[in-house]
């Protein structure tokens, strides 16, 4: 227990001097002095900083469902060999209908469908049924609609998260409440309108061919040919106030982007965003631009017409350009929401809020205040008690602070209010673990035994009950990580951290240096 050959007390050492200097950036932020390297984040509730909360729109998945089905289903029976006909397809009432044009087709319809149907996961997402013979109905389940709501806020979840992170705030709080909400927390953004801007733009670019049949009166009322659909010009574009019909299936959607980014048109100096797609949405979009080529096609942005051009030549290499009469902040911003990805469902600001820095700042000057005053009373009480030993426990102590703002520096955790709470009660862990290492070792003098027999029999015996009773607390706080969330999650983190850095100062460390000590003084008697 007391033997620390030299390789092992030089690797203790550097593992202490390596969390303590990691901890030096965020000693000399607080004191005002600036150390290059990482820091402790602060929380929302301790830095200040935006909170909005966002709410999704679920009716919109169960359509992108019955839209993406039913260009499924015409992609399907078109490709089987021979091709399979059929009639006028219906996608009204939340379920897809359609009619063979040859009945005695219906098997092998039904083979063809069978892997849309059935979809790639354990969950059944369609019903399909085959009524008067040859007509096809294909209804969604409410597992798969549960399933497909699911998939798009934790995709969205993720969008939100890139969106934030390429604004370059730091340590963003981003967590799903409930089956349809998503709450966001950035520390230090005090504007919280930009946020609102980004996250409630969908960025689900799509360029669709113009139907140049329909008639500019019809569109004007609202009436599109079959196959079509009105779309509105985005306000602040030149034809804003107005719409046009385009065809409602067969065009490109931007999930195939690679790249976007902010510049300038070479031509009149205006901001404009460009976009690369990937090897088949190049692909494809050099398929579109060569077989309409004299046609127009809209660059069409959460359902608003950018722009509509023609296509005077196939637009080759996989990359585009979008204007629309963009500033360069609304085209930059434009160009992080499509390098996120398109958000698979529209998200509504339902709260919004600001938290001022003074608030945050009073927290951490009082909890700063109320550590400092318990630690020095527990300094004192310990050294006076303990002696030479209580010594070694106060080095400890201040090591073990040390280390713990030191890994959670490395980790770029987020230190929130409660995060201070188990801050202090990591403290008063290592303290109890030093007052059970130095009672248990006086008791064994009481009973006779020599001054290292009983160090060693002290530190044996008290490990056990300190290495107990921490095991319950790293379990409860994993259960509170995974179950708890925002601030409570903040809590468990810095529990789990100086739960792990108070044993190691309180148990190792120490009985490294009384292991020193007793090889070179050889004391009679220990002063406990």
């Amino acid at each position: 227990m007391l033997d620390f050959p030299t390789w092992k007390r030089a690797w203790l050492w550097f593992l202490t001097l390596a969390a303590v200097a990691a901890a030096l950036p965020t000693l000399g932020s607080l004191a005002g002095v600036g150390i290059p390297g990482p820091q402790v984040n602060l929380g929302l509730d301790l830095a200040g900083g935006s909170q909005i909360l966002l709410e999704a729109n679920t009716k919109q998945v169960a359509r992108q469902r019955l839209e993406s089905m039913e260009e499924d289903v015409r992609r399907v029976l078109r490709q089987a060999s021979p091709a399979i006909r059929i009639g006028d397809l219906s996608s009204s009432n939340g379920r897809i209908s359609f009619l063979l044009d040859n009945p005695t087709q219906v098997d092998r319809a039904r083979e063809e469908l069978l892997p849309l149907v059935n979809g790639s996961g354990p969950v059944r997402e369609w019903n399909l049924e085959v009524v008067d013979g040859s007509r096809f109905v294909l209804t969604p389940t409410k597992n798969g609609l549960d399933q497909a709501v699911s998939n798009a806020m934790d995709t969205a979840t993720e969008v939100v998260r890139k969106r934030i992170d390429a604004l370059g705030t730091r340590e963003p709080t981003i967590i799903r409440e409930g089956d349809t909400r998503i709450s966001v927390q950035v520390p230090g953004l005090s504007d919280p309108e930009a946020l609102k801007s980004l996250l409630g733009q969908t960025a689900k670019l799509e360029f669709k061919l113009v139907d140049t049949t329909a008639l500019q009166s019809d569109v004007a009322q609202g009436i599109a040919p079959p196959g079509s659909e009105i779309v509105p010009y985005a306000p602040g574009t030149p034809l804003a106030g107005t719409s046009i019909a385009v065809k409602r299936l067969g065009g490109i959607r931007g999930d195939s982007l690679t790249n976007a980014q902010q510049s300038f048109d070479q031509r009149n100096n205006q901001a404009v965003v460009d976009i690369t797609f990937d090897q088949a949405g190049g692909k494809k979009f050099a398929d579109l631009t060569a077989q309409n080529v004299g046609k127009p096609f809209a660059i069409i942005l959460d359902g608003q017409v950018l722009s509509a051009p023609n296509i005077n030549e196939p637009i080759l290499g996989g990359k585009a350009q979008i204007s629309g009469s963009f500033t360069t902040e609304s085209a930059n911003q434009l160009a992080i929401s499509l390098r996120s990805g398109a958000l698979p469902v529209d998200l509504t600001v339902v709260q919004q809020g600001t938290v001022g820095p003074e608030l945050g700042a009073d927290s951490i000057r009082k909890g700063l205040l109320a550590m400092g005053v318990g630690s020095a009373a527990v300094l004192l009480l310990i050294g006076f008690t303990y002696g030479r030993l209580g010594i070694y426990a106060n080095i400890a102590l201040v090591l073990n602070v040390l280390m713990l703002l030191g890994v959670m520096a490395v980790f770029k955790t987020t230190l929130t209010l409660p995060g201070i709470a188990g801050f202090v009660l990591t403290i008063g862990a290592a303290v109890d673990a030093n007052v059970l290492i130095n009672e248990r070792i006086r008791e064994e003098r009481k009973r006779g035994r020599r001054v290292v027999a009983a160090v060693e029999a002290g530190y044996k015996e008290a490990s056990r009950a300190i290495f107990d009773a921490n095991i319950t607390n790293v379990i409860a706080a994993v259960l509170l990580f995974a179950f708890g969330s925002g601030p409570v999650r903040g809590f468990a983190i810095v529990l789990m951290i100086g739960i792990v850095t108070s044993v190691f100062t309180a148990v190792t460390l120490t009985r490294m240096w009384v292991a020193g000590w007793l090889r070179k003084a050889r004391p009679s008697d220990l002063a406990v």
